[in-house]
């Protein structure tokens, strides 16, 4: 993993100079100070320049927000690593050519991320397809902005609609059903794991998301949160992530990347 963190950050590395080292390190530690972790950005690529202009412009931010967009970088981070990592899983298998000891702490690293990415069941109603996606098409995650931190422990369930109209809207009679898809429950980090398969393509159609706010939050208003949205036949090589920002009184939702 340093290996790899070291490559992530050469460009950085190849563009510092003392001064802006200096000024990287200063402006991190207020950072941290405001924001209690540290400065978060998937590096490669990217000048030193590049990453203490978007560190000033970040710490404007409201802590809330900021947690937000530092889940998504480390999840960019996550992914970058994930895809040299099993890289050199079936390098490994090819040539046999890697110490066992690596084997077992690649191993190792495999069943942390699967166990935070993966920590839910999903239909099986279809067969499992191999896929270029490191992630499934539809995923999720809570945050609590009263207390300003992920929500951990909310029980979440993907379902699809099954028919010929559109789902019924505002109490009408509609020729059709939901399809259940998967489940799972908010993990620390107020992600989910798994609610689909990870394929290629997404099925177009007309989702819901639910999440079972009134066993997190039982004196809250909403006892529980369903989000529905439609995938286009155009859109189903995309990704499709669907937070929800919630506090017992209000909630808020938009498509995320």
């Amino acid at each position: 993993m340093y290996r790899w963190s070291k490559g992530e950050q050469s460009t950085a590395l190849a563009t510092s100079t003392h001064s802006t080292l200096q000024e990287l390190f200063d402006w991190n530690a207020q950072y941290r100070q405001k924001f209690g972790f540290v400065f978060l950005i998937c590096a490669s690529g990217r000048t030193t320049p590049e990453i203490l202009s978007e560190l000033k412009m970040r710490y404007s931010n409201r802590p809330i927000v900021e947690l937000e967009i530092a889940a998504q970088e480390q999840m960019k981070i996550t992914e970058l690593r994930l895809a040299k990592l099993f890289a050199t899983k079936t390098t490994s298998r090819i040539t046999n050519e890697i110490p066992y000891g690596l084997v077992n702490k690649a191993g190792d690293r495999v069943s942390l991320v699967s166990a935070h990415l993966n920590a839910g069941s999903y239909s099986a109603n279809k067969p499992s397809q191999v896929s270029n996606r490191t992630r499934p098409p539809i995923t999720t995650h809570v945050l609590d902005v009263s207390r300003g931190s992920p929500a951990a422990g909310i029980e979440v369930q993907l379902e699809i609609w099954n028919g010929a109209k559109p789902p019924p809207f505002s109490g009408e009679v509609g020729s059709g059903f939901w399809i259940f898809q998967g489940s799972s429950i908010t993990n620390a980090d107020g992600r989910s794991g798994h609610l689909m398969h990870i394929v290629d393509n997404v099925e177009p159609g007309v989702y819901r998301i639910s999440f079972n706010t009134g066993k997190y939050s039982p004196d809250g208003f909403y006892p529980y949160v369903s989000i529905v949205f439609e995938i286009k036949e155009s859109q189903k090589g995309e990704h499709f992530h669907v937070p929800v920002l919630l506090s017992p009184f209000s909630f808020s939702t938009y498509r995320g990347s």
